[in-house]
């Protein structure tokens, strides 16, 4: 006769399978719902990403700044938020007015350029055996191609308004959301403890003593591995910009500060970041100097075998717990899911699943006595 157990077990195992033969048929208009779900709740997504990045300074202030101020918590947290909140913008503005500028000179001199750029072209065509029949054939073709894209643009001019407006709205949800996402995320920030304390009365009157206390685990963790990843990935930013600095400086390669500071930013990007600052920083160096730009992405990639073998395991690796492997897997996903948000958030996110995974793992397998005790770290499935 098969016991309760048992019983309970097998519907599990039949609930999870129904479930799992259910998605994978209607995997399509779940995708989407999920998805419409996820867009809905995004500024309060990003609202809470704000607030715990904001959180990690504010609690360095309030530890650090206002420590020996003899003035009432309150005010101390709110001011903290404040500096906080203004630290992080001075430095995106700060960011702004050292790169606009640059990137509108680089295109002044593309512009100024440009009829030297085309004899520098015809010179290396000549030089790889490229002849004047075949350079006209390829102005010619450039030239279809353009009166084709002319000719789409007339006869379709009504879609081209469209998409416009579309992009045009799209821009304008983009800032009423962020700016959504700041109002809530000070918010948390201005009532973060009375919040825990609803949210603990919730748990506790509602959920069994055991499911409470599992939670709480659960959170402290995710605290801690979110914490140790931003507060890692702003170190290791800063080193990169730096050492981008003294680099540049020892090769003489032009736009020095405003190459290492979107250098240093890009880096925040786990895995893709570097990719994206070297590509953006050679772009601005290739108008001046080509040969400067070469030597430029030689630096970086030298740079950044120095910065992936030492400094981010060093530095970020220890931090999340989290094979390369895996970094790689959710970096890609949080791009196609929010582009460079959801490059940020993914690794912290995937790193809190996985460790939760590995303490389950390891616990079961310690009760069944497979492994001793206290012989690694519950939370890595490696040791």
């Amino acid at each position: 006769m098969i016991n309760k157990e048992l019983r309970k077990d097998i519907l599990k195992l039949i609930t999870f399978a129904i479930c799992l033969i259910f998605a994978f048929i209607y995997i399509k208009p779940i995708w989407l719902f999920f998805s419409k779900i996820f867009e809905l709740f995004m500024p309060f997504i990003l609202g809470i990403v704000i607030a715990f990045v904001l959180n990690i300074f504010v609690i360095k202030l309030e530890k650090g700044l206002f420590s020996k101020v003899k003035i009432k918590e309150r005010v101390k947290h709110n001011l903290s938020i404040v500096l906080a909140l203004a630290l992080v913008l001075s430095f995106l503005t700060f960011l702004g007015v050292l790169i606009v500028p640059q990137v509108r000179n680089t295109t002044n001199i593309f512009i100024d350029n440009i009829n030297e750029y085309e004899e520098n072209v015809d010179e290396l065509l000549k030089k790889i055996g490229i002849n004047e029949n075949i350079k006209n054939n390829i102005i010619e073709k450039t030239k279809e191609f353009s009166d084709k894209a002319v000719l789409y643009l007339k006869e379709n001019s009504g879609t081209v308004i469209e998409n416009v407006v579309g992009i045009a709205t799209n821009v304008v949800t983009r800032i009423v959301n962020s700016t959504i996402a700041i109002i809530f995320a000070i918010y948390l920030l201005v009532d973060k403890e009375s919040l825990l304390k609803q949210f603990n009365k919730i748990l506790i009157a509602y959920l069994p003593e055991k499911r409470v206390n599992k939670i709480k685990k659960i959170a402290v963790l995710s605290n801690k591995t979110f914490a140790n990843f931003v507060s890692g990935q702003l170190l290791e930013a800063f080193i990169i910009g730096v050492l981008c600095l003294i680099g540049m400086l020892i090769l003489r390669i032009p736009y020095v500060a405003t190459i290492s500071v979107l250098v240093g930013f890009t880096a925040l990007i786990p895995v893709f970041g570097a990719f994206i600052g070297t590509i953006l920083g050679a772009f601005l160096i290739f108008m001046v100097s080509p040969l400067k730009a070469l030597i430029f992405i030689i630096f970086i990639l030298i740079l950044q075998q120095f910065e992936g073998n030492l400094i981010y395991p060093k530095v970020v690796g220890k931090s999340v717990n989290l094979p390369g492997i895996w970094v790689l897997v959710a970096v890609t996903i949080g791009a196609s899911v929010s582009g460079i948000v959801g490059m940020l958030i993914s690794v912290p996110i995937v790193s809190v699943c996985y460790s939760i995974l590995a303490t389950n793992v390891n616990d079961r397998l310690e009760n069944k006595g497979k492994i001793r005790p206290k012989k690694l770290d519950k939370t890595k499935l490696i040791s």
